[in-house]
């Protein structure tokens, strides 16, 4: 197996057609054709499946499709760290972030890269927190902002944040309640807008829920940030989040945020980077500057109801 039969295949499934793939990669069509047959043979498995419409991956090729990724990403990385000054870095970095925390991270993060590192392309992807997971095990993706809920050993861990999670409904809503604090029994009641199973918040709330004996009935499962805040502002439910997915709207004054009281609702945040991947120079830069800007969110008082969390000595 070689590097550029990996190149080879990306570019098919990437361009879904041969005849775009070899114009691309400036090869004829059968010289492509054949590497990519002595590709399968070797591997004993049909990575291709052809028809009219053009090529598409078969359900082996799309396994191999994420491990091909990976693994030219990492030769990538390992020609830009031999190249790399670390007086000034460069090269692309690749940061998954969830989509709970892209709001309040996102440009900020951005907007630093730009004036620290301008040399540094910086990559960034908002996916659940099982995706970034599998990606960064993979080598997808450099680094990752993930829930710690215990059981990331497998990464190098370095602690960012930890924010209070929070009772929010539409204000005005008939979830809402006079007073400045809820209950988590009285939470627990109202009808629940909740991410699924896969994200970070969700474990923590069925945990919390489970150790005092409280059933959540009344739920209704959405993990897309976006939907979520419409169906809180048409008022069909409420829900228990951190703010900085909503932040926003609460800062408008359509949302309203409630503490809960008696029981210790926070999520834990945490910078993870693979402990078998050794990070590249930029990527080290990258590493250093989340920390940086999450430091001064939380400071500042920008990221609302997050505080910074301890972190080893260097």
């Amino acid at each position: 197996m070689e590097l550029r039969q990996l190149r080879y295949f990306v570019a098919i499934v990437d361009h879904g057609s041969l005849s775009r793939a070899a114009r691309v990669l400036h090869i004829a069509q059968p010289a492509l054709t054949q590497q990519i047959k002595q590709l399968e043979d070797e591997l004993s498995a049909q990575l291709l499946h052809r028809s009219a419409q053009g090529v598409i991956a078969t359900d082996a090729g799309k396994i191999f499709y994420e491990h091909a990724q990976a693994i030219l990403k990492q030769v990538i990385d390992a020609r830009s760290a031999v190249a790399q000054s670390t007086d000034k870095p460069t090269g692309t970095v690749a940061l998954g972030i969830p989509q709970s925390v892209s709001g309040i991270l996102a440009l900020p993060l951005l907007t630093a890269m730009r004036a620290r590192y301008p040399d540094i392309s910086l990559q960034l992807t908002e996916e659940l927190t099982g995706n970034l997971i599998e990606q960064l095990k993979t080598g997808r993706i450099n680094l990752a902002v993930l829930f710690d809920d215990g059981q990331l050993g497998s990464f190098a861990v370095t602690p960012l944040a930890e924010e209070e999670m929070m009772f929010i409904t539409r204000s005005g809503s008939q979830y809402a309640t006079a007073r400045r604090s809820v209950t988590f029994a009285r939470a627990a009641k109202a009808k629940l807008i909740l991410p699924g199973m896969q994200h970070g918040v969700r474990p923590r709330i069925e945990s919390v829920a489970r150790a005092a004996g409280i059933a959540l009935e009344n739920v209704i499962e959405i993990s897309s940030v976006t939907i979520m805040k419409s169906a809180i502002l048409a008022d069909i439910g409420a829900t228990i989040l951190p703010v900085a997915p909503l932040l926003p709207e609460i800062k408008r004054g359509e949302m309203t945020a409630y503490s809960i009281s008696g029981e210790k609702m926070s999520r834990t945040l945490a910078l993870c980077a693979s402990r078998n991947i050794p990070l590249t120079t930029a990527a080290a830069a990258v590493e250093r500057l989340v920390l940086d800007v999450t430091d001064e969110l939380c400071r500042s008082g920008a990221w609302l109801h997050a505080r910074i969390l301890a972190r080893p000595e260097a």
